[in-house]
């Protein structure tokens, strides 16, 4: 489903380019993003799960473009806020919000959970990052599916200068480390959107075998 050594991944967030140019490199494929694309749709994210998301982004900018194009939509579900922030992850604190605003936003709200309560403890919620992927051919009109999830805890202790969003703020206990501490082969081996990629991958092995 994927012609040619290029895939076009409908974003122009540079922390997932790097994520999906790591992921497909090993496929011999090379990662464009809407930022090679500046006559691509702007697409409204105003879908209520981030399937809905990921398959009108990939749509949008397929049929535009004529081309195959690989879509997600990801975002933290964090249990104490039930599920919040959700589908609306990447503008928590407001649209053109920063990492830092949506960060700091994240964290007081979960403070206002806490009011009352005498403990220090750094670790404030279990949450879950979920990403569903979308490849949308236009010429098949197809779509090809694909989800993942990570669970972790939310620490008041943000630690990483490496990932983007809240990756500083992702604990995960088996590493002792948040996301932002990963290197980007030990984030892509236990992520959301590796695993995603990962059943994708055997998705299109096994397309491809099937012709």
């Amino acid at each position: 489903m994927i012609e040619g050594p290029v895939v076009i991944v409908a974003t122009r967030n540079a922390g997932k380019v790097k994520e999906f140019a790591h992921a497909l490199a090993p496929l011999g494929k090379e990662v464009q993003s809407l930022a090679d694309y500046p006559e691509a749709p702007e697409v409204v994210e105003d879908g209520t799960t981030f399937a809905e998301n990921a398959r009108k982004k990939a749509k949008t900018v397929g049929d535009a473009l004529g081309r195959t194009v690989l879509a997600d939509d990801s975002g933290l579900c964090v249990d104490q806020l039930d599920g919040a922030p959700g589908v609306y992850s990447a503008r928590y604190a407001g649209e053109g919000a920063s990492d830092e605003d949506n960060n700091e936003k994240l964290l007081a709200e979960l403070e206002k959970k806490r009011l009352g309560e005498d403990t220090e403890q750094p670790l404030l919620s279990t949450a879950r990052f979920v990403c569903h992927l979308a490849l949308y051919d236009p010429a098949q009109g197809q779509f090809i599916e694909a989800s993942g999830e990570a669970e972790g805890w939310i620490t008041s202790d943000p630690a990483g200068g490496g990932g983007f969003g809240y990756d500083p703020l992702f604990y995960l206990p088996a590493y002792d480390k948040t996301y932002a501490e990963l290197t980007l082969e030990e984030k892509q081996a236990v992520s959301h959107r590796g695993a995603a990629l990962r059943a994708l991958a055997e998705k299109l092995s096994r397309t491809e075998a099937g012709k």
